[in-house]
């Protein structure tokens, strides 16, 4: 073996990042399969490489027998001894049969198994690297696409963003710089394929993580995400810390960190709501901007109903439902809207203050900016509806 392969086995493991012993391993393999192949072959032979010198020798392994009834495989006790008085039945001689003419042919074939060995290395540290980047969210560059896909560059390998998991309200171009959320890295025999997302909820989570410090150390935490991707989502945050808003710290000074995720969502819009373990509560909260009179929350069937004043049913229910749809998928429970107007023909509002009691404490009440808010929206609403 000349001192290039062993100046290439150093550049392997500093570049690649690939054990010497893996390599000297498949080497050795390489080498055995070779002699075996090229030199009919078929006895238990080994090849000791010395890495001071680079030089190889094949060695022919014997099992030491009283009587030999298979001449490549073993070897007399006499004749043993003559190598080495010391052996005895049971032992293994290696005896050096290193053909003189072991150098081309075996050099192409081990080649071709060394770079086959170090490929399958490589794809192996590659996994284990990307394995445990699962539900994380990395920086990549789209390199190019298809009909069907979207392939981003995350450094080491190519990540694949299908349709599915594309924004619909954004458009992918070469050379750009995305974050994309790693929903699945899976082991197949071209190696390690890596599927991304832009739609996926853990992408908004961790995007949270990465712009407010106080989720990062664990002061806020993130209860639950709904998101409908590239129109709008909520998500719910609490904290046990008297002295901490979540909601404030999320949206940061002057809105400055929630503009930011706003902005890498290419304008999704983006709710932030107080998590309570109080359904009353945090039906309640889930339904901002809207308004909310009261909430009936009905255990067994996990449901709610939730009255509004009349004015604010179209916002609480949302543009093609989405206000009321996304929270119910924040809260988990079933939401049905009721207008006050309807509530009150029903019979189901205003509730006695016992049956009040029974069900919750009262909803804080919004602030005025969010009530003018709420009616701007409404306004906006039917302005469009007598449009249509």
């Amino acid at each position: 073996m000349s001192t290039e392969l062993l100046d290439a086995l150093h550049v392997l493991e500093h570049d690649k990042g690939i054990s010497r012993d893996v390599i000297i391993e498949a080497i050795e393999a390489a080498l055995v399969s070779a002699y075996k192949r090229n030199f009919n072959q078929a006895q238990n032979v080994r090849v000791d490489l010395n890495l001071e010198n680079g030089s190889m020798r094949v060695l022919a392994r014997k099992d030491v027998v009283d009587q030999v009834f298979d001449s490549r495989l073993e070897i007399s006790l006499e004749e043993a001894h003559k190598i080495n008085p010391v052996y005895k039945v049971g032992d293994i001689v290696e005896l050096e049969v290193t053909p003189k003419d072991f150098g081309r042919i075996a050099a192409q074939t081990a080649k071709q198994v060394v770079t086959q060995r170090v490929r399958e290395a490589e794809r192996g540290i590659i996994y284990d690297e990307f394995i445990d980047r699962e539900d994380d969210i990395m920086t990549g560059i789209v390199e190019r696409q298809d009909s069907r896909f979207i392939y981003v560059n995350l450094g080491k390998i190519e990540a694949i963003l299908s349709q599915n998991e594309q924004m619909p309200n954004e458009s992918y171009h070469a050379h750009d710089r995305i974050k994309v959320y790693l929903t699945k890295v899976e082991k197949t025999t071209k190696g390690p394929q890596i599927f991304v997302s832009r739609t996926h909820p853990g992408l908004l989570k961790r995007l949270f993580e990465m712009e407010v410090p106080e989720i990062y150390e664990g002061i806020v935490e993130i209860k639950s995400v709904a998101r409908e991707a590239g129109d709008r989502s909520k998500i719910s945050v609490y904290t046990s810390n008297p002295e901490v808003d979540p909601v404030g710290a999320c949206v940061g000074p002057k809105g400055a960190r929630v503009q930011t995720i706003v902005n890498e969502l290419k304008g999704e819009k983006i709710d932030i709501v107080e998590w309570s373990e109080d359904p009353y509560t945090f039906v309640a909260n889930a339904l901002s901007p809207s308004k909310v009179l009261d909430v009936i929350v009905n255990p067994e069937e996990q449901a709610t109903t939730v009255v509004v004043p009349d004015y604010q049913l179209s916002l609480a229910i949302g543009k093609r439902g989405q206000n009321a749809r996304l929270a119910a998928k924040l809260t988990g429970w079933k939401i049905d809207i009721k207008s006050e107007t309807v509530a009150r023909e029903m019979g189901i509002f205003p509730r006695d203050e016992q049956e009040i009691a029974v069900s919750s404490a009262p909803v804080a009440e919004p602030e005025e900016d969010e009530v003018e808010i709420a009616v701007e929206e409404e306004v906006t609403e039917k302005i469009q509806h007598e449009e249509e």
